[in-house]
């Protein structure tokens, strides 16, 4: 079971995962869940009305506006990262956040590693589940490492050409 660290408030702490990923060939378990894009739209209606919370994982080729109807029903949205250097999840965290104002969970799966925390949490994600093994604090410290930035983004911080101008 991967470590989820959770980012919440400006702290970084590590959580107790309450969700199950589940994949589109294995059975459903009791309780939480966590379901590829093509299952949600397949039994999601009847997820939901189990009463269980339910997460979906889109692939960094999955477009989040598939979810724009379901999203207010949702607990988690997980991005996937297939590969470190693959931005469309990025894309896709910033646009859940600002374009469907989506308040829940965003998770960042699969190669996700502390150096890219700064911008993750930028862009809206507050849960990671570390492809490696650093810690709440290093991811803490990888979030806190740059003072300044330079352009607007969902976290809300002023970008340094704003704060020359005070």
């Amino acid at each position: 079971m991967p470590t989820l660290i959770e980012l919440k408030d400006g702290v970084c702490r590590p959580a107790e995962d309450p969700f199950t990923h589940v994949a589109d060939d294995e059975d459903l378990p009791p309780g939480d869940v966590i379901v590829s894009l093509t299952r949600f739209q397949q039994e999601g209606d009847r997820l939901l009305s189990e009463g269980r919370r339910v997460g979906v994982r889109l692939k960094s080729d999955e477009e989040v506006e598939a979810l724009a109807y379901d999203l207010p029903r949702l607990a988690v949205v997980a991005f996937d990262f297939p590969k470190y250097r693959d931005g469309r999840s990025y894309t896709n965290a910033r646009l859940v956040r600002e374009r469907y104002g989506f308040k829940a969970e965003v998770r960042a799966v699969g190669d996700v590693l502390r150096e890219q925390a700064g911008f993750m949490a930028r862009v809206g994600f507050d849960a990671f589940e570390p492809a490696d093994d650093a810690s709440a604090n290093e991811w803490q410290a990888a979030i806190r490492r740059y003072r300044h930035v330079y352009q607007r983004a969902a976290d809300g911080r002023a970008p340094a050409f704003v704060e020359r101008e005070a």
